[in-house]
């Protein structure tokens, strides 16, 4: 079971930085002209970023149910904790994703302008979605430390990691324009899961 979780874990790091980063991210820096230009010669990226983000979702769901059965004999109560703010997460991307399919419609009928804000407000609603996995993974650093299963180093950098992301939340809301600044902080999430999710697929252990 460890194993799996492993698995789903590598699905969600590979279909969230190829949906966001690889897909998405290029489109943010675009100006509303060459945006609109871009949705309607090349289409199918954004639309692969769409998929790719459905298929992280569904991971992600996968990954909070196997994570509350293997935690659950340690803590409980921390567990369904875990599962319901990873499953809040996972419903507050989905329903981000919906207003983003309208994107190649507003960009054909030469609302780039819209088009833009519209691809603003994803990113406001993912930093939303992530500030409940931040919380998510304060309390996973807590149960991997009552585990025992994994290093220490590695349950700290989840720790550490939630705090990013709740930080990188409330800047979203607060500070919008200081988003820039942060954004170097989310290499060390990126790590830290990484280095828990190569642990699982490896040890299968937590």
């Amino acid at each position: 079971m460890a194993r799996s979780a492993g698995l789903a874990y590598l699905v969600i790091i590979v279909a969230g930085i190829s949906a966001e980063l690889a897909l998405r991210a290029p489109l943010r820096a675009l100006g509303p002209e060459a945006l609109t230009s871009t949705l309607v010669t090349t289409p199918g990226l954004f639309r692969i970023s769409l998929l790719a983000d459905l298929v992280m979702i569904s991971a992600d769901i996968a990954l909070a149910i196997l994570f509350f059965l293997l935690l659950k004999p340690v803590g409980p109560h921390l567990s369904l904790a875990v599962l319901v703010l990873r499953l809040m997460q996972a419903a507050i991307i989905a329903a981000s994703l919906i207003p983003l399919t309208a994107l190649p419609d507003l960009a054909a009928a030469g609302e780039g302008e819209l088009a833009a804000t519209v691809l603003d407000m994803h990113a406001t609603g993912y930093d939303v979605g992530l500030f409940f996995f931040g919380l998510n993974s304060v309390l996973m650093w807590r149960l991997l430390r009552l585990s025992g299963g994994v290093p220490g180093l590695i349950a700290a950098g989840i720790g550490l990691a939630g705090l990013v992301y709740l930080t990188g939340s409330i800047i979203r809301l607060a500070a919008p324009e200081a988003v820039p600044a942060f954004e170097p902080a989310y290499l060390l999430p990126l790590v830290a899961e990484t280095a828990l999710c190569l642990w699982l697929l490896v040890k299968a252990r937590i």
